[in-house]
Order: structure tokens, then C-alpha cells, then sequence
């Protein structure tokens, strides 16, 4: 299973849903679950040191002369059944190696949530929202947000709506403008703040996350 999270506006919360809906997964799955960060803001957000390596910015740009295992790799330990592929320095690969990609980590055993961060037409990872298993497009309902939703690159499978007190936009607007149903509805909370700033998201999840994105799962 290949879930990608993804937004059309920064500072909406796909760090967040991404390593919340992963720790939720891991729990649930054997094996665990595989936490791909395309964006770069992961490590912070699970309280782990900045990588030095390249990462999957080097992967994608070393080329098809880099095998397929190269990935597992590079895989880092967030806790005892979740791993994190951490984006590392530099800038991404060509569109092709992202497609390789996309396959690589459909096919994997575990399930995999993908942090795409803020994807456009020109993104090089649109070939990961097309062979996810579940698109899940992380939005406010606030105008910018649904102005440039209007139009995404990808139609999502399913939004993940984070709600806040005195917006005039509710979730019937959002499933109207976007054409794709809400399938998590996460209220802004202070204890989710709380769990990021002390490093804690994979390791005590708020129960404001963790009961919304069961069912987005």
C-alpha cells in the first residue's frame, strides 16, 4: 500500500499527517511501516538529527546504474517498527528516476506514506501521487488553499482537512471545489505543537491525530 500526502499551499500540516498517519500504520501492520520524506522536514518533526547524506536526493540523482536495494540503504530508524527515508542534501533527481521510484516503493512489503510536501506541475514526484494506492491531498479551508485546489495537478483520492475555529469555509466547500471526498477532519490542537517542538510525534501520538487518520488509513 502507497499512501502519498501532499498539499498545493506550504505550512497547511503534510509533515504532520504524513508521520502521524505512518506511526498509526506501523502499529497496525506486520512489519511495520516505511516513512518516505520527499519535503525535508520529517527529521525535525520526529525529534531526529538532520541526515548528511545525500539521500533520496542523491538516489534519484545517481542514475540506473544505482540498484533498487540502494534504498533500504538508507533507510534510518525512527522507532521499533517504523523506518524513515529521509529526502538528505541536495537538490532531486530528473523525473524518470522518480518514476523508478514510485514502483520501487509500491511494491514494497510494508505499507509506505510519502511526505510530497508541496507538489505543482513542474514537480519531479507527480509520477508518486499517480501510482499511490491513496492520493490524500492535507488542505485548510481557507480561500488560498481551495483557490489553487481548484485546479491541482493530480485529482486526490481523498483530502485530509484540517479544521479551524471561525473559517467560513467548511467541509462541504472543500469536497465541492476539490471533487474528492474529505476522508479526515484534524482540529487544530495545541498538543500536537507540543509533541513536534518535544520531538515526540512518532512516540506519543495525540489523540487528535491518531483517531481522525484511522480512518483516512
Amino acid at each position: 500500500m502507497l499512501i502519498t500526502c501532499w498539499s498545493v499551499k506550504g505550512g497547511v500540516g503534510t509533515t504532520v499527517v504524513s508521520a502521524a498517519l505512518a506511526s498509526t500504520l506501523a502499529r497496525a501492520a506486520d512489519g511495520g511501516a516505511l516513512l518516505v520524506d520527499l519535503a525535508g522536514d520529517l527529521p525535525a518533526a520526529l525529534g531526529l538529527p538532520d541526515p548528511n547524506d545525500p539521500g533520496l536526493s542523491g538516489w534519484t540523482r545517481a542514475g540506473p546504474d544505482v540498484a533498487g536495494d540502494a534504498l533500504a540503504r538508507l533507510e534510518l530508524s525512527v522507532g521499533r517498527d517504523l523506518s524513515l527515508l529521509p529526502r538528505g542534501r541536495g537538490r532531486p533527481g530528473p523525473v524518470e528516476r522518480h518514476e523508478v521510484l514510485a514502483r520501487l516503493l509500491a511494491a514494497d512489503h510494508r505499507p509506505v506514506i510519502v511526505d510530497a510536501g508541496v507538489v505543482d506541475v513542474d514537480s519531479p514526484c507527480l509520477s508518486l501521487l499517480a501510482e499511490a494506492s491513496r492520493s490524500l491531498l492535507v488542505a485548510r479551508a481557507c480561500y488560498l488553499t481551495l483557490r489553487r485546489a481548484a485546479n491541482p495537478p493530480v485529482r486526490p483520492s481523498g483530502v485530509v482537512l484540517i479544521t479551524e475555529p471561525g473559517r467560513s469555509l467548511d467541509r462541504a466547500d472543500v469536497e465541492s471545489v476539490v471533487g474528492a471526498p474529505v476522508v479526515a477532519e484534524i482540529p487544530l490542537d495545541p498538543a500536537v505543537a507540543r509533541a513536534v517542538d518535544a520531538g515526540l510525534l512518532a512516540r506519543r501520538l495525540p489523540r487528535a491525530l491518531e483517531r481522525p487518520l484511522r480512518l483516512a488509513a
